[in-house]
C-alpha cells in the first residue's frame, strides 16, 4: 500500500480522517533517493517537509569541518530543515540518506495553506512537533545527566534496529562518544 508508513505514524500522533489525509498527500512529490544521497544542504533554503515512507536519513551539522550527528529518521518520520522550515531562512544541518529512500516532499506553502483550512492537519502537526521538541529536550537531558552506556541503551529502546542500518561511527557522534567508546559498550552487552 502506498503511503503506509507515513499513514500509520501521522494517526499515531493524532487521528486524521482520510479525506484529510488525501488532502495531504495529493500534494506530495515523489523522491527515490540513493544512500549518501544530501536531501538538504546546510547554508542552503529547501522549502520542503520530506515525509519517509522507506528508508532513513541522518542529520548532521558542521563543527570545525567535522560532522556531528543530531538526528536520525526514520520510516514515518519527517525531516526539514529547521531555519528553512519556521523562518525561510538557509539552515546549518545537513540531511543525508543513510540507505536508498522513498520520500515524499510538500513545498512548505502548501502545508501552510492545510493548517489554515484543515484542522486535522494542523491539529497533528502541532502535536508532532511538541512531541519532537519534547524528545530533542530528553536527549539534551540525558547527555547531561546519563553515562554513555545508559544514553545508548535509551537509543536502542527508541531505535532498536539502529546498529545494524547506521554506520556506528554515526551513532558515536549522535551519543557525544568515541568510537572506541561506543564499541567498548556494545561489547559489554
Amino acid at each position: 500500500m502506498y503511503f503506509y508508513n507515513i499513514i500509520k505514524s501521522i494517526r499515531s500522533y493524532y487521528p486524521v480522517s482520510d479525506e484529510s489525509i488525501n488532502q495531504l498527500i495529493e500534494h506530495f512529490t515523489v523522491h527515490h533517493f540513493p544512500a549518501k544521497h544530501l536531501i538538504i544542504r546546510g547554508g542552503v533554503i529547501d522549502r520542503n517537509v520530506y515525509f519517509i515512507e522507506k528508508g532513513l536519513t541522518r542529520s548532521y551539522c558542521l563543527v570545525d569541518g567535522n560532522e556531528h550527528t543530531t538526528w536520525f529518521s526514520k520510516e514515518g518520520d519527517i525531516t526539514f530543515g529547521l531555519l528553512c522550515l519556521y523562518h525561510n531562512k538557509a539552515g546549518f544541518e545537513f540531511v543525508e540518506t543513510v540507505e536508498p529512500t522513498l520520500a515524499y516532499s510538500i513545498p512548505v506553502s502548501i502545508l501552510n495553506k492545510l493548517y489554515d483550512t484543515n484542522i486535522e492537519i494542523a491539529n497533528w502537526s502541532r502535536v508532532i512537533h511538541q512531541e519532537c521538541l519534547l524528545t530533542l529536550q530528553c536527549v539534551r537531558i540525558d547527555n547531561l545527566t546519563m553515562t554513555a552506556k545508559e544514553r545508548y541503551n535509551v537509543l536502542l529502546k527508541r531505535f532498536p534496529d539502529i546498529c545494524q542500518r547506521v554506520n556506528l561511527g554515526y551513532i558515536a557522534s549522535f551519543l557525544g562518544i568515541s568510537i572506541s567508546t561506543l564499541s567498548r559498550i556494545r561489547s559489554e552487552k
